[in-house]
């Protein structure tokens, strides 16, 4: 069974996004996590975060600003 995102992941995420001016409504965030995670630019502008399951988390939250800014 894939493992959940939990709210403590989200926040740090919106951590994340917040400074770079990325509104929180514009940010899709699945509950589960997949492997490989990834970001990508969905139709009508929002982008979509999910949670790669098979890596360290804190590793991954780190190498989040340049995956979003991968897609524009």
């Amino acid at each position: 069974m894939p493992r959940a995102v939990t709210i403590r992941e989200i926040e740090r995420i919106f951590a994340v996004t917040d400074p770079l001016g990325i509104h929180r409504e514009a940010v899709v965030i699945p509950l589960a996590m997949r492997s490989p995670g990834g970001v990508r630019r969905l139709p009508g502008g929002r982008i979509e975060i999910v949670v790669d399951a098979e890596a360290d988390f804190e590793q991954w939250v780190a190498g989040l600003p340049a995956r979003i800014a991968s897609v524009g």
